[in-house]
């Protein structure tokens, strides 16, 4: 992994992504084959992914990132306080950075890398912080955050390590695959490293509902377009227009699910390989898993992290954590 050099007056180092396509078909393929069948939400985020999930944080029924962000504002020289300053800022899955700009007059970085799937946007997101926080050093980093084999670059100074990842985006994980996730993020943060993670809440059934089925149908255009994006990369026909969004509210398991469900049956090929689909079979595109304060420490403690303190939104909706790697898990840095 190695940076392009920044433009004069710059301090924005870019890390472009290069991308195995033939990796990357496997995974896909070996999804659409499970039963039932799955996309990864990584594949979510294209460009025009990103740019409609961009516009579903800004949708009345989506309540996650005004909360997150009401905590960010209201608390963040509090956070300040406890996670101390002139740490090196790391943000997996920044995406296009707004929240963490709410953090960095307050924490003071030394650094801050953003790592995103999306190289375009991340480039893009980079820039704007750059520009924003002249004296900040920035790292943009193209790549996949929840790749096993995901490092940092090299260049980055010496620091403790605070390891920012807001949104929720934990809930994506299944609850096993959640520690495995933490653990290698763990490893990354170092023996003094820390987690500052935003966590979304159990709630009444209506709104979690409303929240992934908006009115204006984003969520759906951001649920169909991983069927574009996929055509792509693995040189597939898929039909947007075959497949209806469907989300709802799993109680048993305490998270919401995104699905696809085809309209009717129809054969699709992609990666050289046909996949009939019958009417009303889903594919099975996300979980936001909803975790109690409790339930998320206990998570948590499993990967290497200790809870030190828990901010909420004025409607408890919502909830920022700050963890701190747990000395008698010490593992190095990667």
């Amino acid at each position: 992994m190695r940076a392009l050099d920044p433009q004069q007056g710059q301090r924005l180092y870019f890390y472009p992504h290069t991308v195995d396509t033939g990796d990357v078909t496997r995974e896909i393929v070996e999804g659409l084959r499970q039963t039932p069948r799955r996309i990864h939400p990584k594949f979510f985020y294209d460009t025009h992914g990103s740019q409609l999930f961009d516009r579903i944080t800004e949708l009345p029924e989506y309540y996650p990132t005004r909360a997150e962000k009401e905590i960010l504002r209201r608390y963040r020289h509090v956070i300040a306080t406890h996670t101390g300053i002139a740490r090196v800022l790391i943000e997996p899955g920044s995406g296009s950075s707004e929240k963490v700009a709410l953090l960095i007059e307050a924490l003071q970085p030394c650094a801050y890398v953003g790592i995103d799937i999306a190289g375009d946007h991340m480039q893009v997101a980079g820039q704007r912080l750059a520009e924003r926080f002249p004296d900040l050093e920035c790292h943009a980093v193209a790549a996949d955050h929840c790749d096993e084999d995901f490092q940092l670059p090299g260049e980055l100074p010496a620091g403790e390590r605070l390891i920012f990842y807001p949104g929720s985006s934990i809930g994506n994980f299944d609850p096993q695959a959640a520690v495995d996730f933490l653990r290698r993020w763990r490893r990354i943060a170092g023996p003094n490293g820390a987690l500052l993670i935003g966590v979304d809440s159990p709630k009444e059934e209506s709104v979690l509902n409303a929240a992934y089925n908006d009115r204006q149908g984003v969520t759906a255009a951001f649920n169909k377009n991983v069927l574009n994006h996929i055509n792509r990369l693995a040189e597939g026909n898929f039909s947007v227009d075959a497949f209806d969004h469907v989300a709802f509210y799993n109680p048993a398991r305490s998270r919401v699910e995104m699905h696809l469900q085809s309209r009717y049956d129809h054969p699709v090929t992609i990666g050289g390989e046909t996949f009939q689909f019958e009417a009303g079979e889903r594919i099975h595109t996300e979980n936001s898993y909803k975790y109690t304060t409790q339930g998320f420490s206990m998570l948590a403690s499993i990967a290497g992290f200790r809870l030190r303190q828990t901010w909420r939104d004025s409607n408890a909706l919502f909830s920022v954590h700050y963890l701190i790697a747990d000395p008698h898990d010490a593992s190095p840095a990667n």
